[in-house]
């Protein structure tokens, strides 16, 4: 995580041309009571926040009080920023090796196959890797 100057709001970047993503999101809108604004990459002055669009293409990433958090420490931090206890709880304990390391493991092997997942279609397929 990095320092975003000027970033005074928080919000959600994803990829708006992945299905399974924006699925995603949308899931996370309904069952999250305190869920930022959420933005496609693809619509999202990037550089404003200290991001390009590799960065977008690759993982989500939570844009907060001046710092990024990428793929599941994303996650993590949204949770961190929930209301109910468990939540941030559950937040917190994914920020800890070794469970961060299994839930970026994780996120990486759905982000991989997000175009298999329901709701996926072959435009969610990740580039490849160059």
């Amino acid at each position: 995580m990095a320092s975003v100057p000027g970033a005074e709001t928080t919000v959600l970047i994803f990829d708006g041309d992945c299905a399974f993503c924006t699925s995603a999101v949308l899931w996370l809108g309904r069952v999250l009571p305190a869920m930022p604004p959420t933005s496609p990459y693809q619509w999202t002055d990037l550089a404003a926040y200290g991001l390009t669009p590799a960065d977008g293409r690759s993982r989500v990433w939570l844009v907060t009080d001046g710092r990024r958090y990428g793929g599941a420490a994303a996650v993590a931090a949204l949770l961190r920023h929930q209301g109910s206890p468990a939540l941030r709880m559950i937040g917190w304990i994914g920020t800890l090796p070794p469970l961060s390391w299994l839930a970026e493991l994780g996120y990486r092997l759905v982000a991989r196959y997000r175009h298999r997942l329901p709701g996926g279609t072959p435009a969610c397929r990740m580039p490849a890797e160059r």
